[in-house]
Parts: structure tokens; C-alpha cells; sequence
């Protein structure tokens, strides 16, 4: 197989079912540590859905050292500021971003982020059509079936399958997501449609029991809402279903700040999504077979950090798997589960922890120093 990209290839082989942000990172990540890797995704093509999220300094951190680090500067929003608000615009808290901030951070829609990272794969790396059925292992392979017919065979495989994962069910007992009672009116819209928004400002309005996020993507050419809304036990089923935009605005009109009632204002299309998460799972690996990103850790958006620990356990393998032969495999699986398990479920609680804060009127937990100074790539090291 070529390998392209610049990087070379060699030692262990590892087959990344799920081609979102948090697969698709594994594979750049672990290919510039000269670690051969494939990524099979089950849809027609690349591309994730959802609008946008905030890539934060941890995993910029990540991807600058890959060499995405300008790349991104080209295609994300560099954020001024993050203020959490009540509903009428009174601050609660805030955090200076930036130019004379403490930290960097962008808005990027998601949709750029995948395609950013399928650039810097070659086009032999990819595979889509692949819907994993079935996963078999033994001392010296693993070997993942799918529904097409086709397998693919590997030193390594990495379940990245998201909160639904099939290969979840090898790994640990089966359990349900938990929904969290609440659904998420989410979409973009052109930023010219909301002329008072600041540049690079991110806002985070709450009531108690609703709470409307806003901040920009693609070179501040867009504006990205969250909006999140109690859900009845129909969204509980369904998981996303169309959204009314009308409803929207009356769920954030009376009271409202009147920033954010000119932002839902705007809205013409949106989808109300399902906000689920999963209780930390006790093992990330089995064998030759490792969890990652929401097939690991499914969390509540409400730390913003989501699609970067899901990046983050992306370095944190590529670290520890370079250069090691394929007897290795199933230990170095063990210590990246080390690494990982605890930090990812600290995100998991803190995100859970915010919901109750915020329903209580107080700040939530963003923009602390364990959160955003965290090496992945140094603390894997510190295991090898």
C-alpha cells in the first residue's frame, strides 16, 4: 500500500472503523508517527454533521504538532473571548481568548474539520461503504467484517464507531446510552444576518432549564447556535427529528437578551437533536481491539470538549504505538487505556456537573488549567 503524505510507514497495521473527527484525526496522527493505519466509514462519504465545535488549546496542541496547525488558522474563527451569561445578558463569568488571553481557541464547522483531515490522508487510506457487522481476533491479528462482504485485517483495530459502536459490544458488557432530558436546536447561518455580532465572540446565555450557545465558524463567515430545550420521551426515541424555528423562538423570546433573541430570530432551518451520554466505561481495550472517541467516552456537550478528547486519544495511541512490533500490541492497548480512561471520564462528570450548575444559576466549569494545559503527548510518553 502507498503511503503518501510524506510520512513513512512502518511496524503495526491499524484498521480505524468510523471515519468522523475523532477516526479520522487517529489516522493523521498515527501516520505521522510512521504508524500504518486505514480508516473504513460506513456512510457513501466523508462528512459530519451537527454544525460546529470549538476546538480547544488541548488539541490544538495535538494537530499543530501533526502540521494542521495553519490549516486550521485558515478555516476556523479565532475566538476573542467566551462569556456565560443569564438569560437577560448579565455576566456570570468570562474568559479572555486570543491576543492578550491565555489561550487560543477556534470555532470550526465540523464539515471543514473533516475535510481538512481527509486531505492530509491519502486517498488509499480511506474507504467508505464499510458498515462493520463482526470483529474476531486471535494472539496474532485482528480482523474486522463488514456488511458489504469485504474485511479488513490489522495488527490493531480501533473501534471510533461513535456512541452507537458495534465494536463497543467486544469489548464490554452492552449498556444503553442515558438520555439526559434535554434536546438541542442546532444549524449555522450567514454571519450577515446577525450584523451586531461581535468579531470572535462567543456567548453562553442560560435561564436554569434552557440555554442557547453562540459562536463563529469558517473565518467568522458563519454563525454557529446550540440551543438546548427540555425534550419529551418522543425525542428520547428518535434522536433527532426537524426542528421548529418558531418554537425556538418562543422558547428564547420574552426576557431574553436581545442579542440572542436576534440570533434565533434568523433561524429558518434547524434539527433538534437527542443530548445522550453513556456512564465511563470501566475497559477501553480488549486484545488487539481499542475504543475510541463516543464509542469510549459519549459525553455532554457542555464542556465543549467532545471532538477534543476524542483527538486527544487519537495523539495519545499514535504515541504509544510508534515504532512497537505487533507482539507488543496488546499491552501498549492496556497503558493507552491507562492514559486515557480517567481524563476522558473527568469530561464525562464535569459535563453532567455543568448541566446542574447552570439549572442552579451559577458558573460552570470552563477554562481551568487541567482542562487546557494538558500534554496527551508528553503523558504518553511518560508510559512507553
Amino acid at each position: 500500500m502507498k503511503v503518501g503524505k510524506g510520512f513513512p510507514v512502518v511496524g503495526v497495521r491499524v484498521v480505524i472503523v468510523g471515519g468522523g473527527i475523532g477516526g479520522l484525526a487517529a489516522a493523521v496522527a498515527l501516520r505521522a508517527k510512521g504508524v500504518q493505519a486505514d480508516v473504513y466509514e460506513q456512510a457513501h462519504r466523508f462528512g459530519e454533521v451537527g454544525a460546529g465545535f470549538m476546538l480547544a488549546p488541548n488539541s490544538l496542541r495535538v494537530l499543530g504538532r501533526i502540521g494542521l496547525h495553519d490549516r486550521i488558522t485558515r478555516v476556523g474563527a479565532p475566538f476573542t473571548g467566551v462569556e456565560i451569561c443569564e438569560a437577560d445578558g448579565t455576566e456570570v463569568s468570562s474568559l479572555s481568548l486570543g491576543e492578550g488571553g491565555e489561550y487560543t481557541m477556534f470555532g470550526m464547522y465540523r464539515a471543514d474539520m473533516v475535510d481538512l483531515l481527509v486531505s492530509s490522508l491519502p486517498g488509499d487510506a480511506l474507504h467508505l461503504d464499510h458498515r462493520c457487522v463482526a470483529f474476531t481476533q486471535d494472539d496474532d491479528r485482528a480482523v474486522v467484517t463488514f456488511e458489504n462482504g469485504e474485511s479488513a485485517e490489522g495488527d490493531i483495530v480501533v473501534g471510533a464507531d461513535g456512541i452507537h459502536s458495534v465494536l463497543q459490544q467486544y469489548v464490554v458488557e452492552p449498556n444503553d446510552p442515558v438520555f439526559s432530558g434535554f434536546a438541542a436546536y442546532r444549524g449555522v447561518m450567514p454571519a450577515e444576518r446577525v450584523p451586531d455580532w461581535p468579531d470572535g465572540a462567543v456567548r453562553d446565555w442560560s435561564d436554569g432549564t434552557k440555554n442557547l450557545l453562540v459562536y463563529p465558524v469558517r473565518r467568522g463567515e458563519l454563525i454557529n447556535f446550540v440551543a438546548f430545550t427540555a425534550a419529551d420521551e418522543r425525542m428520547r426515541e428518535s434522536w433527532s427529528a426537524p426542528g421548529d424555528p418558531r418554537q425556538l423562538r418562543t422558547d428564547f423570546g420574552d426576557g431574553w437578551d436581545p442579542l440572542a433573541r436576534e440570533v434565533v430570530s434568523q433561524v429558518d432551518v434547524t434539527f433538534r437533536w437527542g443530548i445522550y451520554d453513556r456512564e465511563s466505561l470501566r475497559q477501553w481495550s480488549n486484545g488487539r481491539l481499542a475504543l475510541l472517541g463516543d464509542a469510549a467516552h459519549p459525553m455532554l456537550p457542555n464542556m465543549g470538549q467532545g471532538a477534543n478528547q476524542a483527538i486527544e486519544d487519537g495523539m495519545g495511541l499514535a504515541t504509544l504505538l510508534e515504532g512497537v512490533s505487533s507482539a507488543d500490541v496488546p499491552g501498549v492497548l492496556v497503558r493507552y487505556q491507562t492514559l486515557r480512561r480517567d481524563r476522558a471520564a473527568r469530561f464525562q462528570q464535569g459535563s453532567r456537573l455543568n448541566v446542574a450548575l447552570k439549572a442552579m444559576g451559577k458558573a460552570p466549569v470552563f477554562g481551568m488549567p487541567w482542562m487546557y494545559d494538558y500534554d496527551v503527548e508528553a503523558e504518553a510518553r511518560t508510559l512507553r
